[in-house]
């Protein structure tokens, strides 16, 4: 059903929202979208980040002779 669509219905479909919630409310939502896209990346970015400190604070805990046998 959504394969045939097209150009003219996606401008149509654009248009008739357009109408229904008006340009104000469409570029409220659009600014809102962006917010949360930001602070999105913005999280994964911190969590990434902490990933990589944990690594670096990780040491070897293994007895020496057990690291001999490997």
């Amino acid at each position: 059903m959504l394969n045939n669509i097209g150009l003219p219905g996606i401008l149509l479909i654009a248009v008739v929202v357009l109408v229904l919630f008006g340009r104000g409310k469409i570029s409220g939502l659009m600014g809102e979208v962006g917010k949360g896209i930001t602070a999105f990346k913005k999280g994964v970015d911190d969590s990434t980040k902490e990933l990589d400190e944990a690594e670096v604070a990780v040491k070897d805990v293994t007895p020496e002779d057990e690291k001999d046998k490997a």
